[in-house]
């Protein structure tokens, strides 16, 4: 088969190296860096297209299967291409909206009967520092659109949700952010955090609901700025409630949009028993989670995603079995300002595993290395950013499935400082799972 990936940010890179091993033809487009300047990432490992104007005019009519990993570039161009019958595997602009604007994510999800938290949606900073202060409670802030994401924030209090507030409102971009996209309020509601996706195409929902537990904060305990994820537990189920609650009322909506392609919801839940609220759709594959599937998923890593448009399930994955992904970074992640300069070229040592292993960005470079007793300049894997690597590991057990990731994790050396979380599955999961189990929800899931 002949695949073409067009990603966003060196998403995929390990997805194609897998493809290649199953035999299949590839070529990777990777949007340019902010500053303009090509991503490093995949040179030496896959092939690569830099000219976009090739990539319209070329790749995607020799393509058997084009995946789209996130949602935030290119559907414009790529829906004339899907109306008439590309095989494109991702997103698309209908669903992207439930996404990225929340108050179309709100309103599907109250159309399906879930249980909505009250919020409100503003497009300027001082409209929002007065609604607080007269509503004189907690908020949670959620930006629409895909910037700032500096811009979702959990307040403690009214007066901590207020300063924030006007601190953004201190800031151009962010000014510019909120009267583009607008930004929402929504009521703190304290519960347990989980979340749960699927695989959906024109025969409904693939077997198997993904339950999971992503870790955003940067350090361990929940410490520190939001990353995008620094690791995150999942379990695929036959049976799930949360699918039940969130994922299934969705079905008839997905089919009227022609969706195919991963959709997760994050949900909080009270302990009240009175159900989740959903808080939001991710209408793409999630980063690292799509790693922890990778690890689950048996045989051919892209003939079930072809299968899926085509309207048939042959999704095979492991049920039942706990996965863990760990994210291995470089400063300054998650600002991610150091230039392609200075964070191309460190060597990646004892990064053989490629069971449990999985590049992102990541490319074939010359480096020192020891062989037989001696330094040698040799070609090997070496970072091409600092978004660097993935380690799963799977197990009957969270305890099994940590044992794995991290002993595969401790063995990879990168000089600069490496660093990654130890307490992905542990930490707040492990206090809250009887309380989830009490209400029906992760069943069978153990330490």
């Amino acid at each position: 088969m002949r695949i073409l990936a067009i990603d966003v940010g060196s998403n995929c890179l390990d997805w194609l190296m897998r493809c290649q091993q199953w035999g299949h033809q590839v070529r990777w487009y990777d949007k340019p860096r902010p500053d303009g300047t090509d991503r490093h990432a995949g040179e030496g490992l896959v092939p690569k297209i830099r000219d976009y104007d090739e990539l319209r005019r070329k790749w995607l009519g020799w393509a058997d299967l084009i995946y789209t990993p996130d949602n935030v570039s290119y559907l414009e161009m790529l829906e004339p291409f899907r109306r008439i019958g590309y095989p494109i595997y991702g997103c698309n602009l209908a669903a992207v909206e439930w996404e990225l604007d929340r108050e179309i994510g709100q309103k599907v999800m109250e159309e399906c009967g879930m249980r909505i938290i009250p919020g409100k949606t503003f497009r300027d900073y001082d409209s929002a520092i007065a609604y607080v202060k007269k509503e004189g409670k907690a908020f949670v802030s959620k930006p629409s659109g895909d910037g700032e994401r500096a811009m979702s924030y959990v307040a403690n209090s009214a007066a901590d949700m207020v300063y924030m507030l006007g601190r953004w409102n201190k800031i151009d971009k962010y000014r510019r952010a909120a009267k583009q996209d607008g930004f929402i309020l929504q009521e703190k509601i304290d519960g347990i955090e989980m979340a749960v996706g699927g695989f959906f195409g024109p025969d409904g929902w693939s077997r198997g609901w993904v339950e999971n537990w992503e870790n955003k904060k940067l350090m361990n305990g929940d410490l520190g700025v939001n990353t995008g994820e620094m690791g995150t537990t999942v379990r695929v189920v036959r049976q799930s409630k949360l699918a039940d609650e969130v994922l299934k009322p969705a079905t008839e909506h997905l089919k009227k949009i022609g969706y195919v392609g991963y959709v997760d919801v994050n949900c909080m839940i009270p302990t009240d028993g009175k159900g989740p609220f959903p808080l939001e759709w991710t209408m793409r594959d999630g980063w690292p989670i799509r790693h922890n599937l990778t690890a689950l998923i048996e045989g051919d890593p892209a003939q079930w995603m072809k299968d899926k448009l085509d309207g048939r399930d042959t999704l095979h994955i492991r049920m039942d079995e706990v996965c863990i992904s760990v994210l291995m970074a470089l400063p300054d992640f998650p600002y991610s300002k150091i230039t392609n300069k200075e964070l191309c070229g460190i060597p990646i040592y004892g990064a053989e595993d490629m069971e449990h292993l999985h590049f992102s960005e990541v490319m074939l470079g010359t480096a020192p290395r020891e062989v037989n007793g001696k330094v040698v300049d040799l070609p090997g894997p070496v970072t091409a950013g600092d978004y660097v690597l993935i380690a799963t590991g799977t197990g009957e057990t969270i305890t099994g499935a940590r044992r794995s990731a991290y002993s595969a994790i401790k063995k990879v050396k990168i000089p600069n400082s490496p660093f990654y979380r130890t307490d992905i599955g542990v930490g707040r999961l492990k206090k809250q799972l009887p309380d989830l189990q009490r209400m029906g929800y992760a069943k069978g899931l153990s330490y």
